[in-house]
């Protein structure tokens, strides 16, 4: 009996291991990279992810994911899926209050509805994008350089009104700064003029991955444009809803929103 309780005890321990692999920070608006073995399926939250002929996917949890989330794999020869359950760590997020906005760019007037609701489905098309694009592989590079005067997750408060939080991080510099490509990708819209974000600009930078920039006074680029990281896209302005001439820069996985800062390296200011 013994022996052969060793036997099947040596057995199980000689099980190959799950070949999956995960880096990142499980917390809500973070990003997980992952390795699974070459002709995995992986699954997020009953989301397919696609997963490169190496095995890599990558996947973001949002400003307001809940407690725990579920991956799920399933590797070449398997008959079924392996699942693995997540605690995913809250974070604290404060209040911002911002006053001195046109007061229509707080609550649009119903003519405009219209045009809100064209834009917006522009913007879920380009957030809606799948693609083969190896750009969110690299390490991520400031946009732009300055004071930050506004981080992701703030609750906001406009013009005494709590409005939607903040997607992304503001760095202040002046009209006509360059600013560029945070990592490699294709320009998936590029719009002057949008309601309230005014001069827009999205890199897709592939796996659902993409990069939105805003408030811009002049695009460099236009949709279907490869960008290089650090190539210069477009100009900082203070058009759409802004009350000073900033860049807002925000980072999202097809439409959960992920952390800029989480994905950077310090800031490097030059000295004056």
């Amino acid at each position: 009996m013994r022996r052969a309780l060793a036997a099947l005890l040596s057995g199980l321990l000689a099980l190959p291991a799950s070949a999956l692999e995960l880096e990142g920070s499980w917390q809500q608006g973070s990003l997980v990279h992952g390795q699974a073995a070459p002709g995995s399926q992986v699954w997020f939250q009953d989301r397919a992810l696609r997963v490169s002929p190496q095995g890599d996917f990558v996947f973001g949890l949002d400003r307001d994911e809940p407690p725990e989330v579920e991956l799920r794999w399933q590797e070449p020869g398997d008959a079924a899926p392996q699942s693995r359950r997540h605690p995913v760590a809250p974070r604290p997020w404060k209040i911002q209050r911002i006053d001195g906005l046109p007061q229509d760019k707080v609550e649009p007037p119903a003519a405009v509805m219209a045009r809100i609701e064209r834009e917006q489905a522009l913007l879920n098309a380009a957030r809606d994008r799948d693609t083969e694009g190896q750009g969110w592989r690299q390490r991520f590079a400031w946009a732009a350089t300055g004071r930050i005067s506004g981080v992701f997750g703030n609750q906001r408060i406009l013009n005494g009104i709590p409005k939607q939080p903040h997607y992304g991080v503001d760095v202040a510099v002046p009209v006509g700064t360059p600013i560029r490509a945070p990592a490699d990708g294709v320009v998936s819209l590029a719009e002057p003029d949008l309601y309230f974000t005014g001069g827009t600009l999205m890199i897709d930078h592939g796996h659902g991955l993409h990069s939105i920039m805003v408030h811009l006074s002049s695009l460099k680029v236009a949709v279907g444009d490869p960008v290089r990281q650090g190539q210069v896209v477009a100009l900082s302005g203070k058009t759409g809803r802004a009350t000073g001439p900033h860049l807002h820069w925000g980072i999202g996985w097809f439409r959960s929103r992920v952390d800029p800062q989480t994905l950077l390296p310090p800031m490097a200011v030059p000295a004056r």
